[in-house]
């Protein structure tokens, strides 16, 4: 009988490693962000070649990405170290799809399609489930601009295709808009996700817990914040939030609804008329944004539970902690760079990136990555990884004096 026992061990070790090496596996959760993909106009240069068409770039981000589950995570420190990355569940465009159709700039409806024949065709990856990697997208500004008009002229002077196309992949409406019966009034792009085990599930029991995330229209107002107070209602208490939306924090002045006249859209007042809440701190829109910054300020404090800021709009690779006017907020906070308009890798291509986001749910961690994409443009199978943030995505007991959220 020893022998026997003897010999059934090592097999009976192996299944369970590999029985828990698969819970593990099945334990992390991995996106990628990327944001102000605008289609419709070049980069100056890409890969040895000048005036790019930004459907090109976009291919070629694509490719990097396709090419991730084969890759290992870098040795470091955080979720996954060292592994290979495997399924990748979802990626994630915070905005501008369609660059604003100014003088010279193809049309919103020309850069929609191009922008969807490139991503529902191009991208082969697959999730922890084997289907297709889910495309997850929140609108920009230009996206808005070009539904609603501009302050410039734009030709043609409206056309919502890419609101209407976020709009209806994303939320599935019984009748899909098109872009002549898209009311941007009334069909805003908000919606939310639950990942990564059942929403009652807590870090107690043997399931893994959920991460919700939320996908704002634009920027948190005063309206879309109705809607998320609405959303996080059906959300059991103490499970960790995540926001993704275009906009940084320090929201700009001008995408609120003019607060002068008429409240129009004029090149005289430059309100773009973004965000259904009218500007406050005054008639100009060259005035910073403080009392609706103190207004989110207030809202975040009220909701702990949320707890990451995911974001575009002014895009390169940062990871930092916006403290709100008061100076005591910790929100943690993620900007991504842009295959087209970044700040530092329009100029150096060798710095273009996107984010791979890996989550544990087992021990709700979460490790934020910068995957430089190009850096090396003769060998474009390349990549390198930059920078790394790790953090704890607590459970909110209490919206008083929660760690990591608001500072004592």
């Amino acid at each position: 009988m020893k022998k026997i026992f003897i010999a059934i061990l090592p097999l009976t070790a192996s299944l369970c490693l590999i029985a828990l090496a698969s819970s593990a596996q099945n334990n992390i959760i991995q996106l990628v962000l990327t944001s102000d993909v605008h289609y419709g106009i070049t980069r100056t240069h890409f890969r040895n070649a000048d005036s790019v068409q930004s459907t090109v770039v976009n291919k070629a981000m694509i490719a990097a990405i396709n090419s991730l589950p084969m890759q290992n995570l870098p040795g470091d420190d955080g979720i996954a170290a060292g592994r290979k990355i495997g399924a990748i569940d979802a990626l994630l465009i915070t905005g501008d799809i369609a660059n604003r159709e100014e003088k010279g700039i193809q049309s919103d409806a020309a850069s929609w399609a191009q922008f969807l024949a490139d991503y529902t065709s191009g991208l082969t990856t697959t999730g922890r489930n084997e289907q297709p990697t889910a495309l997850w997208l929140t609108p920009g500004n230009h996206d808005v601009s070009n539904a609603l008009g501009y302050c410039r002229a734009l030709d043609p002077a409206q056309d919502a295709s890419s609101m209407a196309g976020i709009y209806n992949s994303m939320l599935h409406p019984a009748r899909p808009r098109s872009k002549d019966d898209y009311n941007y009034a009334t069909d805003k792009v908000h919606y939310s996700k639950n990942i990564g085990g059942s929403p009652g599930s807590s870090p107690n029991n043997s399931g893994a817990p959920a991460i919700h995330l939320l996908f704002v229209n634009l920027w948190p107002d005063s309206a879309e914040r109705r809607w998320i107070d609405e959303d996080l209602k059906t959300v059991p208490a103490g499970t960790p939030v995540l926001l993704f939306t275009h906009s940084m924090p320090e929201v700009e002045s001008r995408f609120f609804t003019n607060p002068n006249g008429g409240h129009t859209i004029n090149k005289e007042d430059n309100f773009e008329n973004l965000l259904s809440e009218q500007f406050k701190d005054g008639s100009s829109y060259t005035q910073p944004a403080l009392i609706e910054q103190k207004s989110l300020d207030s809202f975040l404090k009220n909701h702990p539970s949320i707890q990451a800021w995911f974001h575009g709009h002014s895009n390169y690779n940062e990871f930092y902690d916006w403290h709100g006017p008061a100076n005591d907020l910790n929100l943690h906070c993620f900007r991504v760079d842009s295959p087209m308009k970044g700040k530092y890798s329009s100029k150096d291509e060798t710095l273009l990136s996107f984010q791979v986001i890996t989550i544990d749910t087992r021990t709700n961690t979460m490790t934020v990555r910068e995957c430089r994409w190009n850096t090396s443009p003769d060998n474009p199978s390349l990549l390198q990884w930059g920078q790394q943030k790790t953090i704890h995505l607590f459970t909110v007991v209490s919206s008083v004096h929660v760690p990591g959220h608001i500072i004592p």
